[in-house]
């Protein structure tokens, strides 16, 4: 393992006193507006026909919690499914939703699941611990595999990853591929396993996941080398100017969507938790409107709506956030 892992282009947070201080201003001015005023909607997790050889269909679950069907598979990406972000009362953010819409043996078997880093919001002890049991696989980026372990996944269905990695995985081609952020579960552990993204790869459709980053050339890099792609799942949440090294601004999403050759955009990373001192709803407001601007293709799903791409498309556009 690596002593520290380092992003591809130099990443710093600003979180000086000063900094601080403008937090906590920023805190008590906007505190009123950082959650949903009732519980925002849901679509309970119906049965559905499996895709079609030439189809996925992607499931967002709030944040980035995905279940991905592509071409016969049933892949999750970054399952935290549990009712809070953090085990840390100081920085607990509730679920938006209450319970999620469906429970967990609702999901039936999952062929993999791909984890994008070892932030408590994308690897949930609980929700691993829940799902171990019914997942084929589960795809790491580097240094995350003893997390797994420690919690009781078998050594030997646990795989890691680093940048560029590209892999076969029943049928599908998959590739670990950068991403602009860090790591770290405490005081003593940042940066001392892999953050990425993903690329899920069939014969006939191809999906980006972004995992969680600020926006860089690695973008573009991954465009070129792996798109077009029918579906970009794209981080779109939890952004200041003092962080947007390792988190994206909207209308910087709306550009990495672009960069990496995406068809459709599913704005992911918000609508669940509060993480950051923006409006709970700006997120998709911003990339909405950026968007349209740009002649972009967006999805707008309610949490367990399906967006579908392939052969019977569906590409839910409701701005159901509206007056919440």
């Amino acid at each position: 393992m690596a002593d520290k892992y380092k992003n591809l282009v130099p990443t710093s947070l600003n979180t000086d006193l000063k900094s601080l201080g403008g937090m906590i201003r920023d805190y008590y001015r906007i505190k009123s507006k950082l959650r949903p005023g009732r519980v925002i909607p849901t679509v309970p997790l119906a049965k559905a026909d499996p895709v079609g050889a030439r189809s996925a269909r992607a499931f967002w679950f709030g944040h980035s919690a995905v279940l991905l069907e592509i071409e016969g598979k049933r892949l999750l990406l970054d399952p935290m499914l549990g009712p809070a972000s953090s085990p840390f009362p100081v920085f607990n953010s509730k679920r938006y939703s209450g319970p999620l819409p469906f429970k967990l043996d609702q999901l039936g078997d999952i062929d993999a699941v791909l984890i994008s880093h070892n932030h408590f919001d994308h690897l949930d002890r609980d929700s691993i611990r829940k799902l171990m049991h019914r997942v084929g696989h589960f795809y790491v980026p580097s240094g995350v595999a003893a997390y797994l372990i420690k919690w009781g996944v078998p050594k030997e269905k646990i795989s890691e990853h680093g940048w560029w990695e590209e892999f076969a995985f029943a049928g599908l081609k998959l590739a670990c591929t950068p991403a602009r952020h860090f790591s770290g579960r405490g005081l003593t552990d940042r940066d001392r396993s892999l953050w990425c993204s993903w690329v899920i790869a069939g014969e006939h459709v191809k999906v980006f996941f972004s995992g969680d980053s600020g926006y860089a050339p690695h973008f573009k890099d991954i465009g070129d080398k792996y798109g077009p792609f029918d579906l970009a799942l794209m981080e779109c949440g939890q952004y200041d100017e003092r962080w947007k090294s390792i988190h994206m601004m909207p209308e910087e999403t709306v550009q990495a969507h672009i960069d990496v050759r995406g068809d459709v955009l599913v704005p992911i990373h918000w609508g669940a938790f509060t993480l950051a001192l923006h409006e709970w709803s700006d997120p998709i407001k911003r990339v909405v409107r950026a968007a349209a601007e740009r002649g972009v293709t967006h999805a707008t799903p309610r949490i367990g709506e399906p967006v579908a791409v392939g052969e019977v498309p569906a590409v839910p556009t409701a701005e159901w956030w509206l007056g919440l």
